[in-house]
């Protein structure tokens, strides 16, 4: 199969330190927007072209063309701004529709945090066997399972490598945080994805930050507790509401290129990101994720298996930005794919979304058993 980026325009609609980082203080994300819109500059660049591979067979070709207006249908018969692409690990044929464009993360964004620390273990720089405490201070929005721990128990100790788990197979915001200024920061995550050459990928300040700049907000310690977040966002003029979303959708600080994620995620899979024990490590929480299981995870075949990561953000009058799934689909015989699915802004109701990911990765299988001859 040739290396070739297929897929359409878009539809209507609406980086590892060269020395060991410094450890982050639970104030270290704060006041960090401008420098890391000017470090994420380097995600700008288009993802890297994936290297020349032998001639297809006639299979492949139709398969492969097949692949591409299957994705252009789903990206024209669906109303809102959307990126999908779908890469064959083997081949690196990539089919995509708006692949090129950047899309809100959200807790997509976890999987770089994740890398970065895992890297960090790499190098010896971190062990994730370390204990550490989470204070009511290191709290942070929306879903934090682990708060009830902290709060419960005047502060909750554990292990670095639990923090991992739970901001992967349960989308922990407050452990993916702890773990953030753990690893060195946002800055550090932005030079991990340099240095490993992760074009098209940008991270945000951490989820504090990120959700209540979205809001409007400037963040406050006390909207960890509750329903004060909520409460505070209710209270802001809905102009300033509209401006900050519509701000935050035209250039998402935590944006990233379908084809950028997917080009990531078959580097990790490779493991050209990291030793084989930390990659397996991550795919095999990324395999248990407890989160958006009708996403991508509702159109894998009973025989194949999926390692994801999904992302949900904030919703304004009715339109919710970044509804996401990311991951990698493995057929029986082993061969993967690397599907993302970026909705960056949509009205449509969430059975359509989630059907939409579906179809993606039934995509993927009919390509797969065209080519399997």
């Amino acid at each position: 199969m040739p290396i070739l980026i297929g897929g359409c325009s878009q539809g209507d609609g609406s980086g590892k330190p060269d020395s060991q980082p410094t450890v982050g203080t639970a104030g270290d994300a704060a006041g960090k927007t401008a420098t890391g819109r000017e470090a994420n500059a380097k995600a700008e660049q288009a993802s890297p072209e994936p290297p020349a591979v032998p001639s297809p067979r006639a299979p492949e070709i139709e398969a492969g063309k097949q692949l591409d207006e299957t994705i252009r249908q789903l990206g024209d018969g669906f109303a809102g701004h959307l990126g999908i692409a779908v890469r064959d690990l083997a081949s690196g044929w990539t089919a995509h529709f708006g692949g090129d464009d950047f899309f809100p993360q959200q807790s997509v964004s976890k999987l770089w945090v994740a890398v970065t620390v895992l890297d960090q273990v790499d190098n010896g720089w971190l062990d994730l066997s370390e204990e550490v405490t989470l204070e009511r201070d290191d709290l942070t929005v929306f879903y934090q399972p682990v708060r009830t721990l902290v709060l419960r128990n005047d502060g909750y100790t554990t292990t670095l490598g639990d923090l991992l788990e739970r901001a992967i197979v349960r989308s922990d915001n407050t452990a993916n945080d702890f773990l953030l200024r753990r690893a060195g920061g946002p800055d550090a995550v932005r030079r991990t994805l340099a240095q490993k050459d992760l074009g098209g990928i940008r991270f945000g300040p951490g989820e504090r930050e990120l959700q209540s700049e979205i809001a409007g907000l400037e963040w406050k310690p006390e909207y960890s507790i509750g329903p004060a977040f909520i409460n505070a966002r209710a209270e802001v003029p809905l102009e300033e509401r509209r401006a900050a979303f519509k701000d935050y959708l035209d250039e998402p600080m935590d944006g990233a290129k379908p084809i950028g994620i997917v080009h990531a995620l078959a580097r990790l899979e490779k493991g050209q990101l990291l030793s084989p024990s930390t990659t397996r490590r991550l795919l095999e929480l990324m395999a248990r994720s407890a989160t958006g299981e009708r996403r991508l995870g509702g159109g894998v075949p009973a025989s194949w298996s999926i390692a994801h990561k999904t992302g949900t953000g904030q919703i304004l009058e009715g339109t919710q930005t970044g509804y996401n799934d990311v991951g990698l689909i493995s057929a029986p015989d082993g061969q993967t794919y690397a599907v993302a699915v970026l909705i960056g802004r949509t009205s449509r109701p969430r059975a359509e979304r989630r059907r939409l990911m579906q179809a993606a990765v039934e995509a993927a299988v009919a390509y797969h058993r065209a080519t399997d001859q």
